[in-house]
């Protein structure tokens, strides 16, 4: 069973920096890629930033060249590091693990970024 559980979140200031990581237990070859979303209120769900199991990653546009997504393999953990933190970035996010069966999603963090 692959199970998610994120950590990170929290109030920081417009500039600022903040790391997000999502622990993975249950990773198997049929992950395809990690990736994590956010949510703001009334708007839709969107991916920010994904990886592949062999390393590939890919990243919205509005957070290109201010979000770098990584992993480590020892135990499993997917990170988010946030630079240049903006007020329109403050949402819930969400790791994701997408396999070849299922999706699966953690419980989300909160990130609020002030002006």
């Amino acid at each position: 069973q692959l199970q998610l559980v994120e950590s990170g979140g929290g109030l920081v200031q417009a500039g600022g920096s903040l790391r997000l990581s999502c622990a993975a237990s249950g990773i198997r070859f049929s992950d395809n890629y990690m990736g994590w979303y956010r949510q703001a209120p009334g708007k839709q769900r969107e991916l920010v930033a994904s990886i592949t199991w062999r390393g590939s990653t890919n990243y919205a546009d509005s957070v290109k060249g201010r979000f770098t997504i990584s992993r480590d393999n020892a135990p499993y953990t997917v990170d988010l590091r946030m630079n240049s933190l903006k007020p329109e970035d403050t949402a819930v996010y969400y790791c994701n693990a997408h396999t070849l069966t299922s999706d699966y999603w953690g419980q989300g963090t909160q990130v609020t970024v002030s002006s």
